[in-house]
């Protein structure tokens, strides 16, 4: 397993880049618009990892800008750990024998959601293509939220 990124989500996109970027010093590595979705990803990583993620896309802080006005209140701004792990599947199966409850399962071969005891949401990202549908993943539903 290897750890990806953490995503916050903003408010407000200047204000934030100022504060990341030019106070706090991360570096910009890509961005991704999403006009359906309404949304901006922004990647940004430390000066010393900039090289790392660029080549790796890992390790940053992934912001998250949805172009409607949200209140996020106090805890909805922060979004999720992720990390990607080189068998979706067996780590749902290990996840699950451990007693974690998957939240959003892996249907996809790709994409999995956990939770922690403290409630932070977790994504699971399969290393490389996805995996071919398997059961009892691809037809398990969503169970909560993530």
């Amino acid at each position: 397993m290897r750890y990806l990124h953490t995503m916050v989500r903003i408010k407000d996109l200047e204000p934030s880049l100022r504060f990341y970027c030019d106070a706090l010093g991360l570096k910009e590595i890509r961005r991704m618009e999403n006009e359906k979705g309404r949304f901006t990803l922004i990647f940004l990583a430390a000066p010393e990892d900039e090289e790392r993620a660029r080549n790796e896309k890992a390790p940053m802080i992934e912001l998250t800008y949805n172009w409607d006005p949200e209140d996020y209140g106090s805890a909805r701004n922060f979004g999720h750990l992720a990390f990607v792990v080189d068998d979706i599947y067996a780590t749902c199966a290990r996840l699950q024998a451990a007693g974690v409850t998957i939240n959003r399962p892996p249907r996809d071969g790709y994409m999995a959601f956990v939770r922690s005891p403290d409630l932070v949401s977790i994504e699971l990202l399969q290393k490389g293509a996805p995996l071919p549908p398997q059961e009892p993943w691809a037809s398990m539903p969503n169970t909560g939220t993530w």
